[in-house]
């Protein structure tokens, strides 16, 4: 079976021609593993030759995690991937880099995609090109360091298939980079996207996977493409859809008999076409079969669900074939998107948490001018979740503004430090502290002024997040004032005269 695309110069491709002994010395980009997927994942495809912001589209529809398609060679015998094939897109932070460090700052992901239906015909696919194992395995490293990713996506159909000697190399390089990633104590995850029956994967398909088994390279995810039967059959497609997930779980149990029933399930993806497919109206994927897969795919705990594509989501074309662009049927923009985004769960997804940090993390001004900083925050742990900003440490003569006051966890905000003439020369720690409903960290901006006419205090200034006992002093908006008793985030000057905070006057 085939997934047809009428795209662009498009398709899979990886990253660099390290030599093989690179593979097992290089530490590029292990500075930080990355987070693993959660066990079970909305993904759906994003066409990445669009000239579109995959992270802008990401929070547009909702949708945290993206599988990016695709990346493969320019030219067939090359073993040098890149975005679509294009010589402008190599595996770098200038191509996607900020929109994937985007994505995953607000709790999602990518999974880069090897392949696609133009790659696995043209001979571009990095396995089907490259006859160098180390080199395949090279460019799939080069990949997950330099997007720090925890899964990599190989979508194998038409000739591909049926070259048993790439087969071979892809499975031989994936073992290798798995050996890798295990050294390094980077999560690594492989899935294999292949063309189906109604009934399960066609031989060609299931002897990709059993390849895999003899080269001893762990396939995570099976991911079916559960469309584009070319059959000439009426079709269900969401019956279609369990039908294949059921013949694909016999073949994996048959392949892995030492798994779980719920282990095999947890091997399983499948990606459908929202509308109409490639075949025409008599495969169409509609609302209703979009709910019945989703209340199916959680029954069953399988892995991943997605679709191709996400741009495809739309009614923009009602009545029309199948688009890159458009689903052909009647529907709102993201229908398809919002009723999968909810299936993105799992134990593997840590607790809600962020971070805050200033950039640059000091500065200095000359009494009477102003100094600005970009507050950053990341999602640390789990989802993105609404931090509040606030300000603490500001001495006299020095106000502080924040633009936004709000933002979610992922979001900037601009911190300007404005000053008068009147305000005291030195330098002082200004804290920024951002509360989310599970957590509250504060980042620390150090601010020096110079040339200013006014008289420092001389007690450290106050700062939200420090714990006071009673008779510790502390300075604030010009004020020296006294703890009474043991305190911390009550700012002095807004707790009255018979708060914790006693005013010992201008300093």
């Amino acid at each position: 079976m085939r997934r047809l695309r009428t795209l662009r110069a498009l398709a899979t491709g990886a990253a660099t021609t390290l030599a093989a002994a690179a593979m097992a010395v290089t530490g590029a980009g292990t500075a930080q593993a990355a987070t693993p997927l959660p066990a079970h994942v909305f993904a759906p495809y994003f066409e990445s030759w669009t000239g579109e912001s995959p992270a802008a589209k990401a929070a547009e529809s909702g949708a945290k995690h993206l599988t990016m398609a695709f990346l493969q060679t320019a030219t067939a015998g090359s073993c040098t991937p890149y975005w679509n094939g294009d010589t402008d897109l190599p595996i770098a932070g200038s191509s996607f880099g900020a929109d994937i460090k985007t994505i995953q700052a607000r709790g999602g992901d990518v999974i880069p995609s090897f392949g696609g239906y133009t790659a696995d015909t043209t001979g571009t696919e990095i396995a089907d090109s490259c006859t160098d194992v180390a080199q395949i395995a090279a460019a799939y490293q080069k990949v997950v360091t330099t997007y720090d990713v925890s899964r990599l996506d190989m979508d194998i159909e038409v000739d591909a298939l049926d070259n048993t000697a790439g087969i071979d190399r892809r499975n031989k390089a994936i073992a290798l980079v798995q050996k890798w990633a295990a050294a390094e104590g980077r999560p690594l995850e492989i899935s294999y996207t292949l063309p189906t029956t109604t009934r399960g994967p066609a031989a060609s398909g299931l002897a990709v996977l059993r390849n895999a088994v003899t080269n001893g390279a762990r396939v995570d995810v099976v991911n079916l493409m559960t469309f584009d039967y070319y059959d000439n059959a009426a079709h269900d497609m969401a019956a279609d859809t369990e039908t294949a997930a059921q013949g694909l779980y016999d073949q994996l149990a048959r392949l892995y008999p030492a798994k779980t029933s719920a282990q095999l399930w947890g091997m399983i993806g499948v990606t459908e076409m929202p509308g109409v497919d490639d075949f025409g109206p008599a495969e169409t994927f509609t609302l209703a079969n979009a709910a019945r897969v989703y209340d199916w795919a959680v029954a069953k705990g399988i892995n991943t669900l997605s679709f191709w594509a996400l741009q495809r989501d739309n009614g923009g074309c009602p009545g029309g074939p199948a688009a890159d662009h458009c689903s052909g049927i009647q529907q709102n923009t993201w229908d398809f998107t919002h009723i999968f985004s909810p299936f993105t769960r799992g134990t593997t997804a840590p607790a809600d948490d962020f971070s805050v940090t200033a950039a640059p993390a000091a500065g200095s001004v000359a009494a009477g001018g102003s100094a600005t900083t970009t507050v950053n925050t990341a999602v640390t742990g789990g989802g993105a979740q609404r931090v509040d900003l606030t300000v603490s440490g500001v001495p006299a003569g020095v106000t502080a503004s924040l633009s936004p006051t709000s933002v979610t966890a992922g979001g900037s905000s601009t911190l300007t430090l404005t000053t008068t003439r009147a305000a005291a020369s030195g330098t002082y720690r200004i804290g920024v502290t951002g509360k989310g409903t599970s957590a509250s960290h504060t980042a620390t901006y150090t601010l020096t002024v110079t040339g200013g006419t006014g008289s420092q205090c001389t007690a450290a200034p106050w700062a939200a997040g420090t714990v006071y006992t009673g008779g510790g002093q502390v300075s604030h908006k010009g004020h020296t004032w006294k703890a009474k008793w043991w305190t911390t985030g009550e700012e002095p000057g807004t707790t009255g005269e018979w708060g914790v905070w006693q005013d010992l006057g201008t300093c």
